[in-house]
């Protein structure tokens, strides 16, 4: 067993597909197939369903597939730390693969900005994810770190760092008839016509919960995976939206949109770095843990 081994079979569960898993490891089909094949027989079970398709993993396969994860993560972690002892005195060099709820997206830039400061070699790969997203990307290594809620749900026995407290607010146009409130209650808010995230995203389960608890069940006028999407909504479509509260402030004087605080209830949930728990730690995600526990905005207000 070889690690292009692994790396063939890894591709395959990420393509579902033979000749798309060969292309990206920039081999032939027969070769691929012809690799895997080799890992079944010195494994002694079989790893694919067989068909004129791909059907996908056997039993044993999808338990082969979680080793040959960890080994090719621990194999390209071992890799950095090599490196990082020859060329210590230029940094780390390497990719990070990051994922980020919808609502954290804008502070992403913070972090990378502070790691590249120290390594700029380090570049870095960025995907809007769901908190369920960011879990699986995490436990399956297609992701070495994520931002996410930290005290909402369970994140399961993963290494956490907090970088902000996340509170909300009801953002309307400039000329809406609450635009010169100082605060809007959540039943206040559930009467409008609203823009909200898709239900799969955990910003949007704990808006459901806080209008659940005004007694409230709003119908949003419109649903989207993207923040962005919302607060162009609020400005160009005259719709409101809820969104996190920093917004107002990460996105600079705007006289098109007003933000107002939300009251009854009060709201509020933590944000954070999660990384998988683990001895040694890959030197580009220890360098990124170090730029989240010494996050700073410089001066933006994320309360």
């Amino acid at each position: 067993m070889d690690i292009r081994q692994l790396q063939y079979l890894v591709a395959l569960a990420r393509e579902k597909h033979f000749t798309r898993a060969a292309q990206a490891c920039n081999v032939t089909q027969p070769t691929l197939s012809g690799r895997i094949r080799q890992l079944e027989l010195e494994l002694g079970v079989p790893i694919v369903e067989r068909g004129q398709r791909y059907q996908g993993l056997t039993q044993e396969g999808e338990r082969v597939l979680k080793w040959a994860q960890l080994i090719l993560n621990n194999w390209t972690s071992m890799h950095q730390e090599l490196a990082q002892l020859a060329i210590s005195d230029f940094g780390l060099t390497g990719r990070l693969a990051l994922g980020a709820i919808p609502s954290a997206l804008p502070i992403i830039p913070y972090l990378t900005r502070d790691v590249q400061r120290l390594h700029p070699e380090i570049n870095f790969t960025i995907m809007s994810m769901s908190s369920e997203e960011i879990l699986r990307g995490l436990e399956d290594f297609s992701i070495d770190a994520g931002i996410s809620y930290l005290d909402n749900e369970p994140i399961n026995d993963l290494l956490a760092t907090p970088l902000y407290v996340e509170r909300y607010c009801l953002f309307v146009p400039a000329g809406h008839r609450f635009a010169s409130l100082d605060q809007v209650t959540w039943k206040e808010a559930a009467e409008l016509p609203l823009g909200l995230l898709t239900t799969n995203m955990q910003n949007r389960r704990i808006i459901d919960r806080a209008f659940e608890a005004a007694g409230c069940h709003p119908q949003p006028a419109l649903e989207t995976n993207s923040v962005i999407n919302l607060y162009s909504n609020v400005r160009l479509m005259d719709l409101a939206s809820v969104m996190p509260r920093y917004l107002a402030n990460m996105l600079g004087d705007d006289a098109g949109v007003k933000a107002i605080p939300l009251i009854e209830p009060e709201v509020a949930h933590s944000v954070g770095v999660v990384t998988q728990d683990r001895d040694p730690v890959a030197p580009l995600v220890r360098a990124f843990r170090q730029a989240a526990s010494h996050f700073s905005t410089n001066g933006i207000s994320l309360e």
